[in-house]
C-alpha cells in the first residue's frame, strides 16, 4: 500500500488545530496554577490581625519568628535532601557509564612545544618575556684562578690534623707559643 502525502494546505490546517488545542491546554494549566497559588497563600499567610496593644504586638512577633524558624528548618532539610540526591544521581551516572564500557580514553599525542610557544598559547599576545635561559647567564673563564691555586698549595686538611696529633703536634704547638 502506498502512503498518501498530505497537501500543504491540509498540513497547515492540522498544525493550526494542534496549536489551538495546545494554547487552550496551556491557558487552563496557567489558570489552575494561579488558583493553587491563591489557595496556598490563603492557607499559609492568613491576613494579619492588627494588634491594639503592645502585648498583642509582641505575641504576634513571637509567632512570626517561630514560623520563620520552622520554615528555615524545612528549607535546610530540603536542601540537604536535594544535595544528597544529586550526589547519588552523579554516582549512578558514573556507574552506568562504567558498566556500559563505551567510554574510551582518547590516545594523547606528544606535542613538542617550547616554553615560549606554550606561554604564547596560554597568555596570547600578552606574552613578551623571552625564556631563553642561556641568554641571561654570566660568562665565566675556565682558567683556574690564582686564589684557587693558593688554596690547593695549603694542602689537605688531613695532613694538618696528622701533624698536630700525638705528642709531636702538641710539642710544636707549645714551642710555637713560647
Amino acid at each position: 500500500m502506498s502512503e498518501k502525502k498530505l497537501s500543504s494546505c491540509r498540513k497547515h490546517h492540522l498544525k493550526s488545530l494542534i496549536l489551538a488545542i495546545a494554547k487552550g491546554l496551556l491557558e487552563e494549566e496557567e489558570r489552575k496554577r494561579k488558583e493553587e497559588r491563591k489557595r496556598y497563600m490563603a492557607e499559609s499567610c492568613p491576613p494579619l490581625p492588627l494588634p491594639r496593644s503592645m502585648h498583642e504586638l509582641q505575641e504576634l512577633c513571637r509567632e512570626i519568628h517561630h514560623k520563620i524558624d520552622v520554615i528555615d528548618e524545612e528549607r535546610y532539610n530540603l536542601e540537604i535532601k536535594v544535595n544528597k540526591t544529586n550526589k547519588e544521581i552523579d554516582d549512578l551516572k558514573i556507574k552506568v557509564q562504567d558498566l556500559t564500557g563505551r567510554f574510551k580514553k582518547p590516545v594523547l599525542r606528544k606535542v613538542r612545544m617550547s616554553a615560549d610557544a606554550m606561554l604564547k598559547a596560554l597568555l596570547g599576545s600578552k606574552h613578551t618575556v623571552n625564556l631563553e635561559l642561556r641568554a641571561h647567564l654570566k660568562q665565566v673563564k675556565k682558567d683556574a684562578k690564582e686564589e684557587d691555586k693558593e688554596l690547593w698549595d695549603i694542602g689537605d686538611w688531613r695532613k694538618n690534623i696528622e701533624d698536630k696529633s700525638g705528642m709531636d703536634g702538641r710539642k710544636k704547638m707549645f714551642e710555637a707559643e713560647a
